[in-house]
């Protein structure tokens, strides 16, 4: 351990500003170094989603006291942007982990201490309801206290800004250098609950907030004449796998008119044990286990499943077989795109500048969809605030109208009332979806494969390499240092034709060596284009200690391109061991 990690130890373990809990905690762990170097060589950082980290005593984990530390800095920031900016005040929402309440009310209380108002909800709130409710209050930041699918010994903490988007990665530079020149933690402000009452710091959002945010999502409908005709009778089984999600999903779909919605009994409740899952992840099919055993025995046409913090959503259907299924991100992507351009191709509503954007880990198949209807795809880095910030560049510039917006790992948006990827109006238009292919005798896997049949059969899958601790992180940096200072030719058989290096922000093509400028911001992945309409990725995640292998082909078959997709990913396993 260096001298710089002994010291935020001792300083944990003596200064009693730290409660006896913490320092007890801390006594468990003397003589332990691994254990030691891990909580103290380095503060918790800003990824793709903000903070997020195992709940525990140190500066690299999540606890009431890195949270007073990170507001103190935001707070700090905020002030820097003078009265306007401290009077538009912060508002924050919270999922069902362990101690989202405590840090909610940590945070809120450093703001009120720094004079800035707080607008605290008054219990569990979905994510997207957060970016929504910014927007509405005219705030100047929002904070949301999640870690989304994370293993339930994690927590995280992830700012917006005043137009609803997560943080870009200049203001996580302004406040991470607010948060650096906070001296000591015994410096940070804080008052309690009844001061900052009394001085209006402290604001409670309920009821009148929800309203608000649901009658948006209501609005995204696109055909309200369908769901009262098949509404009645179409089954659909829901599962929020304990999470914030299922009292706003279950209002929507039944105001809308979809009168046969049940939940999965044993996950309805919030948990943050999430006692039922080995993780809460509605990408994974486990996840879905007892909603699918309940599709079976109610006959359902339709499962959907939401993430602890509410923005994600996954949908399960029966293939051919009768084998139900979890559509990946993409697939529900391709057929959300299909569904929204075709009907507003029947009203004559497609904008003339319409845009559809998605992230660049995200299938090509939407692009392919999207072209068909005239409409141009845009791409973006990893991660919704890039996204977010597309929409905000259209409504500034006036050109460009936005239509959607998707990334592979389930996230979706339809609509500019929030700024973030929105499962409660995804779990809406999914089920819309649904029943509109029920109406002409098929299901969701029916509607895949006739877009497969009609722009191609495309696979993408993503494995991902844990490497956890200091060690981990170093090792991951230098997988991709290697590749970006030796790059390979072939992945399989297939040459690599171009080669894109975000961080250095160059586009290579590696048959005759020129190099062009790529304009998106600068972010540590590669991406290695194929030849066959194949692509390979590599990404350190933003919230996890993983490095993530994206990867992509088109074939004639479907069962053709998924031989080839897990031939290139396992290649390129090999590859960076």
């Amino acid at each position: 351990m260096d001298l710089h990690t002994i010291r935020n130890y001792e300083t944990w373990l003596t200064d009693p500003y730290f409660g006896e809990e913490t320092r007890k905690e801390l006594q468990e762990i003397k003589g332990n170094a691994k254990e030691i170097e891990d909580r103290f060589y380095k503060n918790l950082e800003f990824g793709t989603a903000g903070l997020r980290g195992i709940i525990g005593a140190g500066t690299n984990r999540m606890n009431i006291y890195t949270v007073r530390r990170v507001t103190q800095g935001l707070a700090d920031h905020i002030k820097t942007q003078g009265k306007d900016a401290m009077a538009g005040g912060v508002v924050i929402a919270y999922d069902c982990r362990h101690f989202s309440k405590e840090f909610t009310q940590e945070a809120a209380l450093v703001l009120a201490a720094n004079g800035i108002k707080a607008y605290v909800f008054e219990d569990l709130r979905p994510t997207p309801e957060l970016s929504f409710a910014v927007r509405q209050c005219k705030a100047t930041a929002g904070i949301v206290i999640t870690a989304s699918h994370n293993p339930p010994d994690y927590n995280g903490y992830k700012v917006y800004w005043d137009d609803g988007a997560q943080i870009n990665t200049f203001l996580a530079t302004k406040i991470i250098d607010a948060i650096d020149q906070i001296p000591d933690f015994n410096t940070i402000k804080r008052i309690e609950q009844k001061e900052a009452e009394f001085y209006g710091l402290y604001h409670e959002l309920g009821k009148e907030m929800d309203d608000l945010y649901i009658e948006e999502v209501k609005a995204q409908c696109l055909r309200p004449d369908l769901i009262k005709k098949e509404g009645k009778d179409f089954k659909v089984i829901f599962t929020p796998l304990h999470g914030t999600a299922n009292l706003h999903i279950r209002q929507v779909l039944k105001e809308v008119g979809f009168e046969q919605v049940i939940v999965v009994p044993e996950q309805e409740c919030p948990d943050p044990n999430f006692s039922t899952v080995k993780s809460p992840n509605p990408e994974e099919r486990e996840a879905f286990a007892l909603a699918i055993e309940l599709a079976e025995k109610e006959g359902a046409d339709l499962i959907i499943g939401t993430d602890p913090d509410g923005d994600r959503v996954g949908a399960v259907v029966k293939n051919k077989t009768g084998q139900y299924i979890v559509l990946t991100g993409n697939q529900t992507g391709a057929l959300l795109i299909h569904y929204i351009l075709d009907n507003l191709k029947d009203k004559n509503e497609i904008p003339v500048d319409g845009k559809i954007i998605k992230t660049i880990v995200t299938s090509e198949m939407g692009t392919k969809i999207a072209a068909n209807y005239g409409v141009e795809m845009l791409n973006t880095l990893t991660g919704f605030k890039f996204i977010a910030e597309q929409i905000k560049g259209f409504e500034s510039t006036g050109k460009g109208a936005f239509i959607f917006g998707y990334e592979e790992s389930y996230g979706y948006l339809k609509g500019t009332y929030a700024r973030d990827k929105d499962a409660v109006v995804a779990a809406m238009l999914i089920c819309e979806m649904a029943a509109s292919y029920r109406e002409k005798d098929m299901n969701l896997y029916d509607g895949l494969l006739a877009l497969y049949e009609e722009y191609g059969y495309f696979a993408e899958g993503l494995k991902s390499i844990t490497l956890k601790g200091k060690e981990g992180l170093e090792k991951i940096q230098s997988i991709i240092e290697k590749l970006r200072s030796q790059p390979i030719k072939k992945v399989g058989d297939r040459k690599v034709l171009i080669l894109e290096d975000y961080l250095l922000q160059q586009r290579k093509d590696m048959v005759t060596g020129k190099v062009e400028t790529m304009m998106l911001p600068p972010s540590n992945v590669l991406k290695l284009k194929l030849e066959g309409n194949a692509w390979i990725t590599l990404r350190p995640s933003g919230t996890e200690p993983k490095l993530k292998v994206y990867g992509a082909v088109q074939e004639k078959t479907l069962e053709e391109s998924h031989k080839k997709l897990e031939e290139i990913i396992e290649y390129m396993l090999e590859v960076i061991k």
